[in-house]
């Protein structure tokens, strides 16, 4: 899962980067200064930054050019954001360095499409097509991995198998026979009752991850998400 570091001052524009970085697929750490980031760079290198140029204690700008001056930083990639508009803007932080460059306001898919095209191109970490995601829940199909906006949270096989299943179909309310079938196997001589009880700690465990209700009961057929 690729780390990005993202430099916004504005904590409503903070928090929706964060959020839509989280359903990407991504882990996040949000930062509304220059002093923050550079605190954080001393123990731990991301793999692409966020930064927006006008920040309360130093512009964007001025951090671009200290990061390339930089060989253990020049490296990272990034993104600069700006609700500045005229063409020397672009220039100038292009011409410092920076990898690509989205005026304010932009839209949730382009400014994922364009962390995605960058870090194809430097050939950082890219979220792989297995990774399965609703509503900030991320399922790893190659890796195994579960996660809610970023926390892991740890699950059986069957468990894992179970809501895969049920992420695979989204939308699609599944009967408990055809979750023995797909998850169980034809051959498994189980009750039913085995898919609500592997149902109940699934969701035990999202829930202690925060993620609540993505499991829904539909009543006289069986189970589905979202």
């Amino acid at each position: 899962m690729a780390l990005i570091y993202c430099v916004e001052d504005d904590e409503g524009i903070r928090e929706l980067i964060s959020c839509a970085l989280k359903s990407g697929g991504y882990e996040v750490a949000p930062y509304d200064c220059a002093k923050s980031l550079y605190s954080s760079l001393k123990t731990n290198k991301p793999d692409l930054i966020l930064l927006d140029i006008m920040l309360p204690d130093e512009d964007g700008l001025s951090i671009l050019k200290k990061l390339k001056a930089e060989p253990v930083y020049t490296d990272i990639p990034v993104i600069m954001l700006t609700a500045k508009t005229t063409e020397i803007d672009k220039v100038q932080g292009l011409e410092a360095g920076a990898d690509d460059y989205i005026t304010k306001p932009f839209g949730v898919m382009e400014l994922l499409s364009r962390i995605k095209a960058v870090l194809r191109r430097t050939n950082r970490q890219v979220p792989e097509s297995e990774i399965i995601l609703v509503d900030g829940l991320s399922l790893d199909i190659s890796k195994r991995v579960v996660s809610y906006n970023g926390a892991e949270v740890n699950l059986t096989y069957k468990e894992f198998e179970l809501l895969a299943y049920l992420m695979k179909h989204k939308s699609i309310a599944v009967n408990r026979d055809k979750l023995m079938e797909k998850v169980w196997g034809f051959n498994y001589e189980g009750e039913t009752r085995t898919v609500d009880m592997h149902i109940k700690t699934l969701r035990q465990k999202l829930e202690g991850a925060g993620c609540v209700d993505v499991i829904k009961t539909i009543r006289g057929v069986g189970y589905k998400i979202g």
